[in-house]
């Protein structure tokens, strides 16, 4: 049975829309901390009915309990003529608090999310990250189920993942107007699957699936839209040497990108490990940092010649390059593009992450265990091995 985990995530006294995938806890959070809000579930169809028919109805709603100071618009996007109202709402200066969720933005772009631009704040909720759990779970299990708490709290977590996804791809990706062959989607799900964690071509993606590139972008547009993947840039501040342009990938959890990567005799474990273990490093980063109010930003760096580091954290608390290797002892050749990316930014800070047990120094680097690192990282410290 689902208990509850305090999060990191921290609200405001500002009207915001809280995103974030499904299942990762913001009906949870919300009713846990705003149990007086005034709720309109989206999800229920009766009311989805009413708002869809009458958005107007939300202005009746909001006069008519003039003692509710916080709404909460739960899965806005499934109506996003309401945020005209809601505007309206705003601007009539009540002090009413508007807490607005959702797993997609795609449909709030459409109609004008800028609409309620510097009157709602944009907050965003990811999956557990190690250091919010007050139980132990083994990290192998979380490499392969990955941390969305309607997955760790099961019974069957491969199960959840298996009916996980394919409630996205029904619920989500079939409402969009674009994608009119589901199976066409499937396959391109696949295809984008052996990119977790690898520089993302799309003209390579599209050849896999035999699926127009134009298409495939889409597809892709999507998959981000709905808050199922992302896209790191490649760090090129005062660049020294020539450099890819093309983005990486990643599926927004470990667990969901082991069910969608298809498995065979011919694909290694360990290759699908590593991928993984990247994501679940990319995952937790990414999630750190928007707690934070992310005063960084995230990248990957990769010269034309190959060398390459997995992530560089550049902000005002300096620059971090990040190595993941899934493995459990390190070798002189795992330390060498870090050493690369410090030859071109002597001021950077280097940390390869591994699959051992000891912290070590060498070459300068600091080598941390993976599962150390990431039970250290907490919104309310920097990169904690240079605390």
């Amino acid at each position: 049975m689902e208990k509850y985990i305090p999060r990191f995530f921290k609200g405001t006294n500002q009207s915001f829309f809280l995103f974030g995938p499904r299942g990762t806890g913001k009906t949870t959070f919300l009713k846990k901390h705003y149990p007086e809000a005034l709720w309109i579930d989206l999800l229920k169809p009766d009311v989805f009915r009413t708002y869809i028919a009458r958005p107007e109805r939300i202005t009746e709603l909001v006069h008519g309990n003039p003692d509710k100071n916080i709404i909460i618009v739960d899965e806005v996007q499934k109506a996003p003529e309401l945020l005209s109202a809601i505007h309206s709402l705003i601007e009539e200066k009540t002090n009413k608090q508007f807490i607005l969720t959702g797993s997609s933005a795609r449909k709030l772009k459409r109609t004008g999310i800028d609409l309620l631009a510097g009157r709602v704040l944009l907050k965003t909720l990811h999956p557990f990250i190690l250091s919010e759990l007050t139980f132990d779970l083994s990290f192998d299990n979380i490499l392969k189920h990955g941390l969305l708490p309607i997955v760790i709290f099961s019974d069957s977590p491969r199960d959840v993942l298996n009916t996980y996804v394919s409630l996205y791809i029904q619920e989500e990706i079939q409402l969009e107007s674009q994608i009119r062959n589901i199976g066409n989607f499937s396959r391109f799900l696949e295809a984008i699957s052996f990119s977790h964690g690898s520089i993302l071509n799309i003209s390579n993606v599209a050849r896999e699936c035999e699926i127009e590139r134009k298409v495939v972008e889409g597809y892709i547009k999507i998959l981000e839209d709905i808050l199922l993947a992302f896209r790191l840039p490649i760090f090129t501040r005062k660049a020294k040497r020539s450099l890819i342009s093309h983005p990486k990938f990643y599926f927004f959890d470990a667990g969901v990108f082991q069910v969608i990567r298809p498995k065979g005799p011919l694909d290694r474990p360990e290759e699908i490990g590593g991928a993984a273990l990247e994501g679940l490093v990319a995952q937790h980063l990414k999630a750190w940092n928007a707690y934070r109010g992310n005063p960084n930003n995230i990248y990957f760096w990769r010269s034309r010649g190959g060398v390459e580091v997995d992530f560089v954290l550049y902000g005002e608390e300096g620059i971090y390059a990040i190595e993941v290797k899934n493995t459990s002892r390190i070798r002189p050749e795992d330390l060498r593009s870090l050493a690369s990316f410090r030859s071109d930014y002597p001021q950077s800070k280097t940390i390869l992450l591994y699959r051992g047990k000891d912290k070590l120094i060498q070459n300068d680097t600091i080598c941390i265990p993976c599962e150390t690192f990431l039970k250290e990282l907490v919104p309310n410290r920097s990169i904690p091995v240079f605390d």
